[in-house]
């Protein structure tokens, strides 16, 4: 294993704040810090860090004390050295590497509480309104195959309509319809080759992620501070992994909800058009703004884009609902046209019926049901928010503005992610843990929990995941609080 990225001495420094705590001795403080820094994400397994001279002056410490640290860290194994090249990041030989993303629990699971995927249930009436449209339109569409690679021409412009209105200009032309955002990433996928590098977000969706690993693709990870995207970061990986691709999500990110202003969002564009990066700008949180005093929402991150370089994907899955399995791309016309050719190996086309309803929500019903999901989804935030201070005070996050999920740093007492989703279904909740997240089996001291459920069963899930974390005896598990 060799190094894939690097950190310099002052960034390093930032990031380990005010490591010297306690009575513990300087070396040992240093490399507690320094794992945790490793465990939590905030710095990449197989990242190259600064010489042991560049560290002392950075930290103001003798080269002694960073030495003793670094030796630390090779016997604990979270970091490997060879001789002319360095040191840099690593994990413990045996230590479990994340290999799938989040489905949904069986829905014949009695009384578990589905807190791994962030899906909201359907808005009605609006959806079986917009079902029962699209059927009566139905007829003008069965005269023919019914196989439309590009999507519904009406469907099309109503997606294209609605960039513009955000501030995108696009025509139909630029906009293909797929089979959700996940037929959107598989069929964009294809665009990088076997063993391609592809910079993502750390943490970032977990399907995602697994998307890239079964295609053969090497996921690169980027930190994402506390409080949103280093473009520092950025500039080094894509300069120095040279990825062919990045996959980001800067609206209400999944799973932080972090939103990146417009300043970093050209910023980023500027920064993949001169390394030749092509980016994949996954959109599907972003309708779901829950501040409704707040700034105006940024414009798309393809607003910034002059060379069409900037890949949108969107969906109807978290806006409206994810049984409609409706998603979109935006790029060039030229891309779209090569991406619909390549699909006939894939799935072809989407469904006639599930576009026209879609069509029908975005052209027609779209103002009043975006007010309504936001009402819905903001009260279930707070009820989440407020359980889980109540139950659980050790455990941190920040707020989100939007998106449908708290990114949590458990407390340091009890189980790591991976052993708390494990005892909690035995408490009857299902929680998507930190490593699922991640690209090298880190971020193990958080777990991801969507405020996607109704306030009620989100209260009774964080008092399950309570009791799973205080590690006493699981108790049965109510019917009442199943999805179905």
């Amino acid at each position: 294993m060799t190094a894939r990225s690097s950190i310099g001495a002052a960034q390093l420094d930032r990031a380990l704040g005010d490591w010297q705590q306690g009575r513990e001795s300087a070396y040992r403080s240093l490399g507690g810090a320094l794992r945790t820094l490793v465990l939590d994400g905030r710095v990449p397994v197989q990242t190259r860090l600064p010489s042991e001279r560049e560290l002392a002056a950075a930290l103001g410490v003798s080269r002694t004390t960073v030495a003793a640290a670094y030796e630390l860290l090779r016997a604990e194994g979270f970091l490997a050295s060879r001789r002319g090249a360095g040191s840099w990041t690593a994990l413990p030989a045996g230590r479990p590497m994340p290999v799938a993303g989040l489905s949904p629990f069986p829905t014949d699971g009695g009384g578990v509480i589905d807190l791994g995927v962030a899906a909201l249930s359907a808005p009605e009436p609006w959806i079986s309104e917009a079902m029962a449209a699209a059927v009566a339109e139905l007829p003008s569409y069965t005269r023919t195959h019914g196989d439309f690679p590009f999507g519904l021409q009406v469907l099309r412009q109503a997606v294209a309509d609605r960039f513009t209105r955000r501030g995108l200009p696009t025509g139909p032309e630029q906009v293909m319809v797929t089979a959700g955002a996940a037929g959107a990433l598989s069929l964009l996928l294809r665009l990088s080759g076997p063993a391609e590098r592809i910079a993502v977000e750390s943490p970032s969706y977990a399907n995602a992620l697994q998307a890239i690993r079964f295609g053969g693709a090497r996921a690169v990870p980027v930190p994402l501070a506390e409080d949103g995207w280093q473009l520092d970061a950025w500039s080094r990986t894509l300069r120095e992994a040279a990825p062919a691709l990045a996959y980001v999500i800067p609206d209400f990110q999944n799973p932080t909800g972090l939103l990146m202003p417009e300043q970093q969002r050209q910023e980023l564009v500027a920064l993949a058009r001169a390394t030749g990066t092509q980016l994949i700008v996954d959109e599907t949180m972003a309708e779901l703004s829950l501040e409704p005093d707040g700034p105006p929402a940024p414009r798309p991150l393809a607003a910034f884009d002059r060379t069409g370089s900037v890949i949108t994907i969107g969906s109807a899955g978290k806006t409206f609902w994810g049984g409609l399995r409706i998603g979109w791309i935006r790029a060039r016309p030229e891309l779209i046209r090569r991406l619909a050719a390549d699909r006939s190996s894939m799935d072809v086309c989407s469904p006639v019926v599930e576009q026209l309803a879609v069509r029908h929500l975005l052209a027609e019903a779209l103002p009043e049901l975006l007010a309504f999901q936001r009402r819905r989804v903001r009260e279930q935030r707070d009820a989440l928010v407020a359980a889980v201070r109540q139950e659980l005070p050790g455990w941190t996050f920040r707020v989100p503005g939007g998106g449908l999920s708290l990114w949590v740093r458990t407390d340091d007492a009890g189980p790591g992610g991976s052993a708390l989703a494990t005892a909690a279904e035995r408490f009857g909740v299902w929680i998507g843990s930190g490593p699922r997240f991640g690209v090298d089996g880190v971020l193990e001291r958080f777990v991801r929990l969507p405020y996607a459920q109704p306030p009620e069963v989100s209260r009774e899930a964080v008092r399950r995941l309570a009791a799973a974390a205080a590690g006493g005896p699981s108790a049965s598990v109510p019917g009442e609080f199943s999805l179905l």
